[in-house]
């Protein structure tokens, strides 16, 4: 079986395999179900071989793919070609070998192939030319579309949203993570499932079947039910993982302790910086989606002020809806926290891009105003141009380099002054019988002053918003005059 023919086994079967249980697949009669799997598990190996061997010698060559991108009316051919290279970098971290590319001017869209049939045509005659396998579009592609472009060639052909679907399956660790890309990947596939069996008969009319279906028609009702099924025992069991971690944040939001989250783009040093804060030892890559999972690590701010840091998961531009909607809970650590720390690498061409982005994805998923830092990272990249450039466009922002160490010290402290800014002040008298309260001030407040007198610890401080009653019995009112 060529590489060609295998890839698209690879794309076809892997994802059916993990919708299905692998007792209840069936697949079509071009081969036996064993030999299918079979095929899997052979892809399976290879596709760990490229991303964990570091015997470079010993790794298959990985399946090619051309790239298409589109050049939108209004879209400067520069935003295309940003998009188009990002494009890249995903099919990379995917495991596939890019071989050639282009940018198709989009004047108006055609509904069944996107741009005009010859077009299309011209692009798979250009793919097959340089040996690809497999064609990537940068935009969505409606199953319908999918469909179409594959008829005009034996090439497979996906769209950025499914490479992106994969890089989550291959990066998802927790079961939360793996339970959010399964249903997912699982909404994805229903729609496409004619993909899967277009080689079977689906002509109503001709003998056997029931009521006269033929066997490819009966396997897509049968399919399409089994991921139905599927979709809301992941849903289910997604609801009871959820519940899980809303009791471990609640127990968490019931401290009085500020919880900051860090968002940003994928790849920006988000996972880096919170390493470099609190020797997290989260995986840190030159990979888009290192990493998945939310991280929440405890710092310590100048002053003794305490602070959860909550990492999460990078975003892109054209981020798949059905992510959005599926890792929502992983998302509410934002949601939920009281300040906003927004990572961007500043060296990237596309960082403003990337900025709005990220926005537009906090704004979607319903994150109201809060406190926001904005961290300009990898400013050990930047030339001093741009850097004249990008404190004059973003005045509050805060450059540094989390590799190099520069500009940490700054970093910091104006992070403690957004925390600090926040909290009201309180004034408290502690009396010297019971020190608990004062302890309890001194680990969860910034601390104004601290004086002790006769009838105890008079202390003013920066209490946290979600504790603001705690300590009232001892709560004085216009300086230190009156006790409540």
């Amino acid at each position: 079986m060529t590489i060609k023919r295998n890839l698209t086994k690879c794309i076809t079967y892997w994802r059916i395999c993990l919708i299905f249980n692998e007792k209840t697949v069936q697949f079509g009669a071009e081969k036996s179900q064993e030999q299918h799997l079979e095929t899997l598990k052979q892809y399976y190996i290879i596709s760990m071989f490229i991303s964990e061997s570091q015997d470079k010698s010993l790794l298959p060559v990985p399946p090619k793919a051309y790239l298409v991108g589109f050049l939108h009316p209004g879209e400067t051919p520069e935003s295309a070609l940003s998009l188009l290279s990002e494009l890249s970098e995903l099919v990379n971290t995917q495991g596939l070998v890019v071989v050639g590319s282009q940018i198709a001017r989009l004047r108006e869209i055609n509904p069944g192939t996107v741009l005009g049939k010859g077009k299309v045509a011209e692009i798979l005659d250009e793919a097959e030319r340089l040996g690809a396998e497999v064609v990537v579009t940068d935009d969505v592609l409606s199953p319908s579309q999918q469909r179409n472009w594959e008829k005009l060639s034996k090439l497979a052909v996906i769209d950025r949203q499914e490479v992106i679907l994969d890089i989550f399956a291959a990066r998802a660790r927790t079961k939360e993570a793996v339970l959010q890309v399964q249903l997912a990947q699982a909404n994805y596939e229903l729609p496409r499932l004619v993909r899967k069996w277009k080689h079977l008969n689906r002509q109503r009319g001709a003998a056997g079947g029931l009521g006269g279906r033929m066997q490819g028609e009966q396997q897509l009702e049968l399919d399409a039910r089994h991921i139905r099924i599927r979709i809301q025992m992941l849903q289910e069991e997604l609801e009871e993982v959820r519940k899980r971690r809303n009791v471990q944040r609640r127990r968490r939001l019931a401290k009085p302790i500020p919880v900051v989250a860090i968002v940003g783009y994928t790849n920006a040093g988000k996972s880096s910086l919170l390493n470099c804060l609190t020797d997290a030892s989260v995986l840190v890559e030159d990979k888009l989606f290192a990493t998945l999972d939310p991280t929440v690590r405890r710092y310590i701010l100048p002053g003794g002020q305490d602070i959860l840091l909550a990492d999460t998961v990078g975003f892109v531009r054209k981020l798949p809806h059905l992510l959005i909607d599926a890792f929502k809970s992983t998302l509410e650590e934002t949601r939920q926290a009281d300040y906003v720390l927004e990572v961007v690498d500043a060296s990237d061409e596309s960082m403003p891009e990337h900025h709005d982005t990220t926005l537009g994805v906090l704004d979607e998923i319903g994150i109201g105003p809060k406190p926001t830092l904005m961290v300009l990272n990898k400013w050990d990249l930047v030339p001093e141009e741009r850097r004249r450039e990008l404190r004059e466009r973003y005045p509050e922002a805060m450059p540094l380099s989390v590799l190099t160490g520069e500009g940490m010290d700054n970093f910091v402290n104006r992070l403690a002054e957004l925390v600090k800014a926040i909290m009201p002040e309180r004034h408290y008298v502690i009396p010297h019988d019971d020190y608990t309260p004062l302890a309890q001030i001194r680990k969860y407040c910034f601390i104004e002053s601290e004086d002790f007198q006769e009838d105890g610890v008079h202390i003013v401080a920066r209490v946290p918003l979600n504790h603001l009653e705690r300590w009232d019995g001892y709560r004085v009112f216009g300086g230190f005059g009156g006790r409540l």
